[in-house]
């Protein structure tokens, strides 16, 4: 999508390595901090300005926690923003009729000022149409896998991800769009879970923009004829 868009990037490849976010959360400070203070050095010596990231959870950590250990100050931003580079509003063809919106409880909250909502509706064909569940945005619920849950078993109750997955189903919604690799693990375990994977795709919104390129463009609609004598 970036070469598409025209857009000159660089990937670390082997020489990736975590955000961090995870030890953190566990509360493995020691952890964080070494992998931190590490990634900071890389992205130094490689000249890196501005870091795209597909995860909102390092998206937070590296734009709100790295500059406490010594990072300078770098623009950081994720899939449910940069998609709007290179595709006009109103020109996404999406093979649905209903759309979840984007889903990451991370993103809406602070210390994200100004990522809100994800800049999907605009942008889906007239015949598409995206609907939210009752907790989003600012109100959004976890999906089951946040502070280093996803490593986690539970063991009391409902898993939290089969009480996310079953608000989702209940919009009627045939696309569960996310924007967080956590979402999309833990929503598509419960939707085959709940045997709707054949009625219900859980989509990552970078998957959605990728269907919107692949897709031709639907034909606009011929005019009425007049009716005037």
């Amino acid at each position: 999508m970036l070469h598409r868009a025209g857009v000159t990037f660089a990937i670390l490849g082997p020489q990736e390595s975590c955000s961090g976010d995870p030890a953190r959360r566990m509360g493995n400070e020691y952890l964080f901090q070494e992998q931190a203070k590490a990634n900071i050095a890389m992205l130094e010596s490689v000249g890196t300005k501005k870091v795209i990231a597909s995860c909102p959870h390092c998206f937070n950590t590296i734009k709100n926690e790295y500059p406490s250990l010594g990072a300078t100050s770098r623009s950081s931003t994720t899939p449910s923003c940069w998609t709007t580079w290179s595709r006009p509003a109103g020109s996404w063809r999406v093979t649905a009729t209903r759309v979840r919106s984007p889903t990451t409880t991370l993103l809406p909250r602070p210390p994200q000022p100004g990522v809100r909502r994800a800049p999907l509706g605009a942008r889906l064909d007239p015949g598409v149409r995206q609907v939210e569940m009752k907790r989003c945005r600012e109100r959004g619920f976890c999906c089951g896998a946040g502070g280093a849950r996803m490593w986690m078993e539970e063991n009391i109750g409902k898993r939290v991800n089969m009480e996310r997955t079953d608000e989702a189903l209940g919009t009627g919604a045939d696309v569960v769009s996310t924007a967080c690799p956590y979402c999309m693990i833990m929503l598509d375990d419960a939707v085959r879970a709940n045997a709707k994977e054949d009625e219900v795709r859980v989509m990552d919104l970078s998957q959605l923009f990728e269907e919107s390129l692949l897709t031709p463009a639907a034909p606009a609609p011929e005019a009425s004829p007049s009716t005037e004598a």
